[in-house]
């Protein structure tokens, strides 16, 4: 295979094929907490009005019973992805009497963890496993972590794309191969430059002091109002060491230089012994804490600011899916919850998501070594931490470049990315959005972060009372919106056809649920 670099594959792209980029495929995940209208976490159940959380494919709950997350499905249109999100907010504020959606990432006044109930899923065994995987969560890392709400955002790219690269780069091998190994050219690249993302679009550079349940910390935190602990510089404290990490995962070595080395990685992970957990009661106990005593129970607990994906079949884990028919789109689970969007996220970003993830896509991406992984974490911490301190140092292929140099050097080649794509769609969105987000390099007070901190230092407000008044605001605005993409009708019938899902899968178990896990955890 001949090598090309960013310039040359763009051209010839251009020339040969200039609407192979037509196509793409998102879809949106956001989370939020519902809180009571004091902005206290709510203790209330999954609105049954939602349907069933199990069975529902849009409206469900994540780690709690009061962490909803919305699923969009798949669509070539940004537009139609917030509309559909949007719709799914709209329905669900309609079914939760006075309550609201927590409207940011990190999470509200908690006076305990024992507060955060484990969300419920039934009583069929893949319900109960499901109950169960989140108890050993909160028995391995507190549940206060897992409070902490994000937004996941999928990105597909066309067939017509991957064969159009294949042909360029001179690869005659299978075309399934040849996706899969793009796939992960293009993980690497975003978790070399991840900390970009968490420099534009990091929104929680501050929390509520009830968050560190009295941990210690050496962040050096300012205070405001009467328990708000904010960075002065800082970008995502969720994507930090304060946030959705687990440091007894720092020794897995998860590489992402082909397919078989990561499945490989997680296999060994979900069937090697913790040592952490070992004393912990699992399935086979009457009194169960946790799943399996493993380093993770389950795929899903290893925590990747990317993830590679394909849709499983019933029975199959993630990682099987993978091996059996490659990888078919990409997870990112780096963003925050954007406090300035009702629906969590905007067209702004997904345009500009849009042009990076093709930019890691169509860029030369060099294996990566587990210290060059190392390097990448680092890099995002102190970004975390001081990303907006502009001149801070970072470090790029084993010498120091400030942050302002690599950004400004990373926009350059993003420009040509979106002039391409731009191109195809016959459009200057992308353009437009590559030279704004340009500007916010060189001007940090524009990033998410930075109008959040002005937010709350102008006016000396609390993080909650920021938080709880746009909580207010936003449902105010979903409440006067009118449906965009479903009717009233449609998810009615999807919540009640949830419910008989849910019901049907109960009537079906025919094993105990310890024979349930063993057939599971021995394929």
């Amino acid at each position: 295979m001949t090598t090309h670099d960013l310039t040359t594959t763009l051209n010839a792209l251009a020339t040969q094929y200039p609407n192979a980029i037509k196509g793409i495929q998102r879809g949106i995940e956001r989370e939020a907490l519902r809180i009571k209208p004091t902005g206290i976490i709510a203790n209330t159940s999954h609105p049954k009005g939602v349907g069933n959380a199990l069975t529902n494919s849009h409206i469900t709950t994540d780690f709690s019973e009061s962490l909803l997350e919305f699923i969009t499905p798949v669509s070539t249109s940004a537009e139609e992805t917030l509309a559909q999100l949007k719709d799914l907010q709209k329905y669900t504020f309609e079914q939760m009497g006075d309550e609201l959606l927590w409207p940011i990432s990190m999470p509200c006044f908690i006076e305990h963890q024992d507060d955060i109930v484990l969300a419920q899923f039934g009583d069929s065994n893949i319900g109960k496993m499901k109950t169960l995987y989140r108890e050993g969560l909160k028995n391995r890392y507190g549940s206060m972590m897992q409070a902490i709400a994000g937004v996941h955002f999928n990105i597909s790219f066309p067939e017509q794309l991957w064969r159009s690269l294949q042909s360029i780069k001179g690869d005659v091998g299978d075309l399934g191969a040849f996706t899969s190994a793009s796939y992960l050219a293009l993980i690497r690249n975003f978790k070399r430059e991840l900390w970009l993302i968490s420099y534009l679009f990091g929104a929680s550079p501050a929390l509520c002091g009830s968050f560190l349940q009295g941990r210690s910390t050496d962040l050096p935190f300012k205070k405001l109002g009467k328990g708000t602990l904010y960075l002065a510089v800082g970008t995502a404290l969720r994507l930090g060491n304060l946030g959705y990490t687990n440091s007894a995962q720092s020794s897995l070595r998860v590489m992402y230089n082909s397919l078989e080395d990561y499945v490989a990685g997680l296999k060994q992970a979900i069937n090697t012994p913790s040592d952490l957990y070992g004393d912990m009661d699992d399935y086979k106990s009457a009194q169960p804490k946790q799943l399996n005593k493993n380093i993770l129970q389950i795929e899903n607990e290893f925590y990747s600011p990317i993830r590679p994906k394909r849709n499983a079949q019933s029975g199959e884990t993630p990682t099987d899916a993978l091996l059996r028919g490659g990888i078919e789109y990409i997870e990112i689970r780096a963003l925050d919850v954007n406090p300035f969007s009702e629906t969590g996220i905007n067209l702004e970003q997904i345009r500009f998501l849009d042009v990076f993830l093709t930019y890691c896509l169509l860029k030369q991406s060099p294996d990566m070594d587990w210290q060059e992984q190392k390097v990448s974490t680092e890099n995002l911490d102190i970004v975390v931490n001081e990303g907006r301190n502009i001149d801070v140092m970072l470090t790029q292929q084993g010498s120091q470049v400030s942050l302002k140099q690599w950004a400004q050097d990373i926009f350059q080649q993003l420009v040509a990315v979106a002039d391409y794509m731009d191109k195809a769609y016959d459009t200057h969105h992308y353009s437009d959005t590559i030279a704004e987000l340009s500007s916010w390099v060189s001007q940090p007070d524009k990033t998410l972060s930075g109008r959040y901190i002005q937010a709350l230092t102008a006016d000396n407000v609390d993080n909650g009372q920021f938080a709880l008044a746009l909580a207010a605001k936003y449902k105010q605005s979903h409440q006067q919106s009118n449906y965009q993409f479903y009717s009233v009708a449609e998810l009615t019938s999807q919540a009640s056809l949830s419910q008989q899902a849910a019901a049907e899968i109960l009537a079906n178990d025919v094993k105990s649920f310890t024979q349930f896990l063993d057939d599971y955890f021995a394929t």
